[in-house]
């Protein structure tokens, strides 16, 4: 089988790069990718999402040309799905891809799909576009799956490899394919159908979602009754059966994005969430209540602008949102992040960016946005930091990077969720 499949990755952002590198210690792989600068930096062996390492020591052939394609038996799909400005599912990048896909599909081939999406979104809305692009015949004269990414940007524990894997296929000599494939690197859970296997990738964040949404409520109720959300969570943690999350402000490609894909489909059914939408009105209103905590302060920096600490990915990061509500109180505000290595990718904020280290302005608000690893060492130490304060400085940590005692003996005023 190793002999007979050639597979094609579509997408090599933190999803497909990864696979691409997994797959190709046992199958020929090939990647594409629309950005033609990408293909550059990944045949020079730069990895700009920093989750592969050597990338040059894997057989992987790259390209921007989607005739590449054509070459591959098994193309797996890895593309963004975001959600538009009003919170509705923005598929725009997967039905580009499915046509890309189709306009260069051949007969024999299979189609996984790994992008989150509501349950149905794969047979609905890019089946068709594969047929009418391809002018084949589904399940006849190609075959189409589901397998959604795990991927956790940042984690060296959870990788791919290490990882159970969700497969499904359009019959029963699909799902036998995909399971061999990924059943070549890792453990796989064979799901009845595409719509299972779809739901099931989509509650996960869901569920996280919703957790994390009540540690928010409870840090909003804790503030107002002057105690620590930490030390509550500390002793609540006792218990054996206590799910411990802590409160944040949730941001990235999945988490604070899946919810609207389910809540979308299910109003398409007759049914309006009560729950999840709830939960995610709480979380969408931290960056407002981390702004109002600073709220006179005139400049104000933001330590760490990523989604979350030690990865690069700025991808809808809540540090947008905070800022926002900052200059909205009247702030200036300025940001630094070590860990983005693309200027570019930072002009997203629209803050003062800090170019350099330590920076000539004075503040009289620290956030530390995203606990980077660098942020622990002695040049970011609480000392050196308060060194670059006015008077009556305000520190929001706001995943506790440094205790309370620590922050007010070197002279701020302290906030945490």
């Amino acid at each position: 089988m190793k002999n007979d499949i050639r597979i094609c990755i579509v997408g090599l952002g933190y999803v497909g790069l990864p696979l691409a590198c997994l797959l190709s210690k046992n199958f020929v792989v090939s990647g594409f990718d629309i950005s033609a600068k990408k293909i550059i930096d990944l045949k020079n062996g730069f990895d700009e999402t920093g989750e592969v390492q050597n990338l040059t020591s894997y057989n992987i052939n790259y390209s921007a040309d989607p005739a590449i394609i054509k070459d591959a038996n098994f193309i797996i799909v890895a593309v963004p799905t975001p959600v538009t400005a009003d919170k509705q599912p923005d598929l725009a990048p997967l039905q580009s891809a499915s046509k890309i896909v189709g306009q260069n599909l051949t007969a024999g081939s299979i189609v996984v799909y790994e992008s989150t999406v509501y349950p149905g979104c794969t047979e609905e809305i890019c089946l068709p576009i594969l047929e009418k692009e391809s002018g084949l015949k589904f399940n006849q004269d190609f075959k189409i799956g589901y397998s959604p990414e795990r991927i956790n940007p940042g984690d060296r524990v959870h990788t791919i490899d290490k990882i159970v894997k969700i497969v499904a296929g359009s019959d029963k000599e699909a799902l036998a394919k995909i399971a061999a494939v990924y059943g070549s690197f890792t453990q796989i859970h064979q799901a009845p159908n595409l719509k299972v296997a779809e739901a099931a990738k989509v509650i996960e964040n869901v569920q996280r979602d919703l957790n994390i949404s009540l540690m928010n409520e409870l840090a909003l109720i804790f503030d107002r009754l002057g105690i620590s959300t930490r030390d509550v969570l500390a002793a609540a943690g006792t218990k054996w059966n206590f799910h411990k999350y802590q409160p944040g402000l949730v941001g990235g490609h999945c988490i604070d994005v899946d919810p609207y894909y389910l809540t979308y489909k299910a109003e398409q059914v007759g049914y309006k969430s009560k729950v999840i939408l709830a939960g995610r009105k709480v979380t969408e209103g931290m960056p407002a209540f981390v702004a109002s905590k600073l709220a006179g302060k005139k400049n104000i920096l933001i330590l760490g602008l990523t989604f979350k600490e030690n990865v690069p990915d700025t991808r809808n990061s809540k540090a947008k949102e905070l800022a926002q509500e900052l200059k909205a109180q009247g702030s200036q505000v300025y940001g630094f992040d070590p860990v983005v290595k693309k200027v570019e990718h930072l002009d997203y904020f629209q803050v003062n960016l800090i170019k350099t280290w330590p920076p000539t302005e004075k503040f009289d608000g620290i956030v530390i946005f995203s606990p980077h690893q660098i942020f622990s060492g002695s040049e970011f130490s609480l000392t050196n930091l308060r060194q670059l304060c006015l008077d009556q400085p305000a520190l929001f940590d706001i995943k506790g990077l440094h205790s309370k005692d620590e922050a007010q003996a070197a002279g701020f005023k302290y906030y945490t969720l």
